[in-house]
């Protein structure tokens, strides 16, 4: 599993420095201004700019289940291709593609054996307008596929419900809220079935060249009770986008901390580094 792991790191760096030479041939035009306003309009789920996202979240998870803090591991993979349409409206369809690693339970309670393999699918698909200022908002219905390559990392249900968004993107302050809902409808009939809300809020002061702040996701499993049912973190990130070679990246750096978690098992503490290649768009000039 290690080199099952390893193997697809390496494709995936191997992708966007690939990304970093050869994606985006109009970026020898801009300016420090520009990369400044891009790293901006890129809070905006339904920015018009193509990206792919590469995502790295490293946790400590503790609770009543284990007798010291447990590591865990999940890799993203989320290309976001919008496609503009009518008067500046916008579809993307946002689908996340994830690596996992974390304690294996079944065969180690204690959770010092870990299991690495892929996850759940999960995808969003919105529309709404392309702003890259002001308000913009977005709505339509996001979905969960049990894709999963082993029992413990995947939940074993279909999912679908609603998901919205607004946001306001200003010069000094973006701030915003994405939120999710997933019903399970069908699945493995031997699994728990699924109802939760995904609620990612986006605080972020723009600086000249960067911004700083927060955008992490309050997690609400609506089977359980409060002391087990309800993640909320808090957290503080630096982000910045560079060129390298041609392409414009964004990178961010944000460790988080649950002030809220379960008392059973649940996150601790999680830091995520997260890398994005833009790429050019065919439907921008």
């Amino acid at each position: 599993m290690k080199k099952s792991l390893i193997l697809n790191l390496n494709i995936a760096l191997g992708l966007m420095l690939f990304l970093s030479f050869h994606g985006f041939s109009q970026s020898e035009s801009l300016s420090k201004d520009d990369l400044a306003k891009l790293n901006r309009e890129l809070d905006n789920p339904l920015a018009k700019y193509w990206s792919l996202v590469f995502q790295e979240n490293l946790s400590v998870n503790n609770g009543d289940l284990v007798e010291n803090g447990v590591i865990s591991n999940t890799v993203f993979f989320q290309p976001a291709l919008p496609i503009p349409f009518g008067n500046n409206l916008v579809f993307t369809a946002r689908p996340v593609f994830p690596l996992v690693t974390q304690p294996n339970f079944s065969t180690d309670p204690s959770g010092s054996k870990k299991i690495t393999g892929f996850g759940d699918i999960q995808m969003a698909a919105l529309i709404g307008p392309g702003n890259a200022s002001g308000w913009v908002w977005g709505v339509g219905a996001t979905f969960v596929f049990p894709t999963a390559s082993n029992f413990n990392l995947g939940q074993g249900k279909y999912q679908i419900g609603p998901t919205a968004m607004i946001f306001h993107l200003g010069e000094k302050w973006n701030k915003g809220v994405f939120i999710q809902h997933w019903w399970s409808y069908a699945g493995h009939e031997d699994r728990s079935e699924v109802v939760t809300t995904d609620i990612q809020y986006v605080i972020r002061k723009n600086l000249k060249k960067a911004s700083i702040g927060m955008g992490p996701s309050i997690r609400i499993d609506w089977t359980k009770g409060f002391k087990d049912g309800i993640t909320i973190p808090i957290g503080l990130g630096y982000t910045q986008t560079v060129l390298m070679g041609k392409t414009p990246v964004k990178m961010r750096l944000e460790p988080q901390y649950s002030i809220v978690r379960p008392d059973n098992y649940g996150n601790v503490w999680n830091v995520r580094l997260q890398i994005a290649p833009i790429i050019k768009s065919p439907f921008l000039d």
